[in-house]
């Protein structure tokens, strides 16, 4: 249920003020079930802990660096109105305001404390309606040259495909990937470039999850060349989400435990009933084992499986460098797995690197040449604080198939840019910095330009390749001297995209448990799509609501983009690039009756 008949405050349940809440990880889910915990399960914040093995919570939601040494973001999530769970958590989580301006270009750190007068939600909505998303430059191609095409450039038989597509069961679809699924000329439309680029989805991922996305985004078809209907934070989003929502909990009372990695859990299975009986970690950097004891009346939340786990950074001179090891949170999911098949198979999703990593790579230009080429490709002075790309350019005939953004300016509340200057020193002049993001999908082929593998590239050389395909190969030598290039690689980046059946994710709470529920991209939320912030919100409601017993409120239904009869029709005209085959002799059958407007 979604709206205002789902907004009641939900009933207090008996004995809840005996229960304590701990949270295995700290990105967005856990943060989310920590705030729905106090919210809806009338939980005080001092019952519930959050136990984090990085320094910084927000996992796959970050942002940091500064404007000497360079800005980092891994990457992003796209958003849309239609984000029903994160929207209800952020209609109740203040933004931030500065307490103080005390801050230099090198200590970023004002204080920042919760605004009452204005919710996250609010100073999202505000700044996409001030300035709303438009792709400038979507597609590009030999050496700057923009292609300014909207259609998806299919034919029948594409659409004949995805049209079948669509009307498949998941089950019928099993494990095939979309290479398997779709003809080979389907990757050579517009629509593939524009949809392998958004979402980050490859051939040898799984139709499944394709056939999730078309259903859940239909709506957004219409407007896929421009991005139209995609919203943008003020600032990054560890800044404007995770930051807020942080900031809310410890205010009321959550503990913290960071530099905390939890390794396993004892489980006692009988009768079909699983409870989790204790928590076993090493807790800081002397990784000091501890074991914390729960009872069935404790609730335990597990975000089982990271795409970020084991990130690594290069620099401007160096390379990022793969790290192959499964890493922590991964052999967690794996030990917990082991205990019973309702836990899931994390091996599906860990065991493939080379086929869910890849590359990205931010670029700090300070004072650069790189703000003319940003202003030719889009229209848009990056210096005046509105959406400069609106989304990402993608090059079609990049080898590595790279993509770039510019998001509005300032990403980073202490960037200074335009009329936008931070306090920095005395006698150092006014700064116009630019924070861009790049990635690109096929890390193991050789450049263009730079005859290396992406993944071998320094930043340096990385920005090279990109000026390349820019057209700005005679300015790479000036605009080398503006910036600072941080690469990163991502091991399990794409791996909730992996081809997968029924039982390799777990339910969000198994059958059977009395008090485990699983968190994050890693578990089975039906139609609903991964690589979403929105699945990740989404699991927190669900276990926070069935651990708790709430029956009083509901959680909010998945938008139901592929039962709108008008969604349906605009994004078959898409589809034709402009007119259904019969369009016409349907529009006038219908006209004069209520269905009149169908297809204007």
């Amino acid at each position: 249920m979604t709206g205002n008949f789902n907004k009641v405050i939900a009933a207090k349940k008996a004995g809840i003020e005996n229960k304590r809440a701990y949270l295995v990880g700290g990105g967005i889910a856990s943060l989310a079930a920590a705030a729905y915990l106090i919210r809806d399960g009338h939980m005080k914040g001092d019952q519930i802990t959050i136990l984090e093995q990085l320094d910084v919570n927000g996992g796959c939601l970050d942002g940091s660096g500064n404007a000497i040494d360079g800005y980092i973001m891994r990457g992003g999530r796209e958003m849309e109105a239609h984000y029903e769970c994160t929207w209800d958590l952020f209609s109740f989580i203040p933004d931030l305001k500065r307490k103080n301006t005390d801050e230099t270009l090198t200590n970023p750190k004002p204080e920042l404390v919760s605004d009452p007068n204005r919710t996250v939600l609010k100073r999202i909505r505000d700044v996409n309606q001030w300035d709303p998303n438009s792709a400038k430059c979507r597609l590009m191609s030999n050496c700057g040259e923009p292609d300014r095409d909207p259609s998806l450039g299919l034919s029948t038989l594409h659409v004949l495909e995805l049209t079948k597509l669509t009307l498949k069961t998941e089950e019928e679809l099993g494990a095939t990937t979309v290479k398997e699924f779709f003809s080979d000329s389907y990757f050579e439309t517009n629509m593939w470039y524009f949809w392998t680029s958004m979402f980050a989805m490859e051939t040898w991922h799984s139709v499944v999850e394709m056939r999730r996305y078309m259903q859940r985004f239909m709506h957004l078809m219409p407007t896929m060349s421009k991005l139209e209907d995609i919203l943008f934070t003020t600032y990054n989003q560890y800044e404007s989400m995770v930051l807020p929502l942080q900031i809310w909990l410890k205010n009321e009372g959550v503990n913290f435990d960071m530099k905390t990695q939890v390794n396993d859990l004892d489980i006692d299975i009988v009768n079909g009933e699983k409870t989790v009986t204790a928590i076993h970690l090493l807790r800081g950097t002397a990784q000091t084992k501890e074991t914390i004891t729960t009872t069935s009346d404790d609730l335990v939340f597990v975000t089982n499986g990271s795409m970020t786990e084991n990130s690594s950074l290069g620099n401007t001179h160096e390379p990022a460098i793969l790290n192959r090891e499964v890493g922590a949170c991964w052999n967690l999911w794996k030990n917990i797995a082991a205990k019973d098949p309702a836990f899931g198979k994390p091996d599906v999703f860990c065991s493939q690197v080379d086929k869910s990593k890849f590359l990205s790579f931010t670029i700090t230009a300070t004072d650069s040449p790189i703000a003319d080429l940003l202003k030719q490709f889009t229209g848009v002075d990056p210096y005046s604080h509105r959406g400069v790309t609106g989304g990402i350019m993608t090059i079609k005939d990049s080898s590595w198939l790279m993509s770039a953004t510019c998001n509005r300016q300032p990403q980073y509340r202490s960037q200074p840019v335009g009329d936008y200057q931070p306090k920095h020193d005395k006698d150092d002049p006014d700064k116009n910095v630019l924070a861009i993001w790049v990635y690109g999908l096929f890390p193991d082929n050789i450049g263009d330009y730079v005859q290396k593998k992406m993944s071998d590239c320094t930043g340096e050389e990385l920005l090279t390749e990109l000026l390349y395909h820019w057209g700005a190969k005679d300015q790479i030598d000036a605009i080398m001297k503006t910036v600072k290039v941080i690469p990163c690689m991502m091991p399990y980046i794409t791996s909730q995209f992996l081809p997968r059946v029924k039982g390799d994710r777990p339910e969000v709470v198994p059958e059977g448990s009395t008090n485990l529920a699983f968190l994050g991209q890693f578990t089975e939320i039906p139609d609903d799509c991964v690589f979403t912030v929105e699945y990740s919100v989404r699991s927190a409601i669900m276990a926070v609501y069935k651990l708790l017993g709430i029956t009083d409120k509901s959680v909010p239904d998945v938008y139901d983009s592929k039962d709108n009869v008008n969604t349906i029709i605009k994004a078959s005209e898409t589809m034709y690039n402009g007119s259904i085959p019969g369009e016409h002799l349907l529009s006038h059958l219908l006209k004069g009756t209520s269905l009149s407007g169908l297809f204007k």
